[in-house]
C-alpha cells in the first residue's frame, strides 16, 4: 500500500522530500504535484520501474511518450541534441512553467527510451516536483493521471487520488489541490515550433 506523504510547497520539508526520492531509487513510482495535474512517474534510469510504469498505463514500453521532468535547464545536454540559440531563449523564458517542449533526442537515452527519436522535457513552476527531481539527481519520467470519468478528467485533490492508487503506486505525494488542465505540449524538434496540445500554458510565446 502507498504512503501518502504531505509537503507544502512554499517549503518543501527536506526529511519527507527525502523519503520520496528513497523510494524513487528503489524503483518505486510515485504520483506528485506539479504546475499542471497531478502526474504519475519513477526514475528515468530504472528500467523495472519504467516497465511498472508502462503497465500501469497499458502501453508497451518500447512506445512510451512519458516526458522528462527537469529541475532546470543545466543537463539538457545529457539528453537532447545540441539546439539553436533561438529555441534554447524560447525554452529559457518559458521555464520553469506549465508547458512541454519536444526536442530532438541523443542516440544514447536510458534504455527504456532507447528507440525514441524525440524527448519532452518538462520543468514545472512547482517546487516540490523541482526539488523531488535535484536531489534524485536525474529526471523523472512522467505521465498526467487522467480520471476515468471523462467530464472531471482530472482529479485535484491527492486524497481521492491516493483512494484510487494506493494499491498501484509507492507514494502519493500531497502538495495540496492540482489544477485540472494538463501542459501545452510544443514541438520544437523541427524548422518551426508547432502547438501539439493546448494546455495551461499561454501559446503565443514565440
Amino acid at each position: 500500500m502507498a504512503e501518502l506523504i504531505k509537503i507544502y510547497p512554499e517549503n518543501p520539508n527536506e526529511r519527507e522530500l527525502q523519503k520520496v526520492v528513497k523510494v524513487l531509487r528503489e524503483g518505486g513510482l510515485i504520483i506528485y504535484p506539479s504546475d499542471t495535474v497531478y502526474t504519475l512517474g519513477c526514475d528515468i534510469s530504472n528500467y523495472k520501474a519504467m516497465e511498472r510504469l508502462a503497465k500501469i498505463k497499458g502501453i508497451k514500453l518500447e512506445k512510451n511518450t512519458f516526458s522528462f521532468v527537469c529541475n532546470d535547464l543545466s543537463h539538457l545536454s545529457d539528453y537532447v541534441k545540441p539546439i539553436d540559440n533561438s529555441t534554447f531563449k524560447l525554452l529559457k523564458r518559458s521555464l520553469p512553467g506549465p508547458y512541454t517542449f519536444v526536442l530532438p533526442a541523443i542516440n544514447n537515452l536510458p534504455k527504456a527510451f532507447k528507440k525514441r527519436k524525440t524527448v519532452g522535457i518538462r520543468i514545472p513552476d512547482n517546487n516540490i516536483t523541482r526539488e523531488i527531481v535535484r536531489l534524485l539527481g536525474s529526471p523523472i519520467a512522467s505521465t498526467s493521471i487522467k480520471d476515468d470519468d471523462e467530464v472531471i478528467e482530472y482529479t485535484t485533490d491527492p486524497e481521492l487520488i491516493y483512494e484510487k492508487w494506493e494499491h498501484l503506486v509507492d507514494v502519493v505525494v500531497d502538495g495540496g489541490y492540482g489544477d485540472n488542465v494538463a501542459s501545452t505540449v510544443i514541438d520544437v524538434s523541427g524548422s518551426e515550433p508547432e502547438i501539439i496540445r493546448e494546455g495551461k500554458g499561454e501559446t503565443a510565446i514565440f
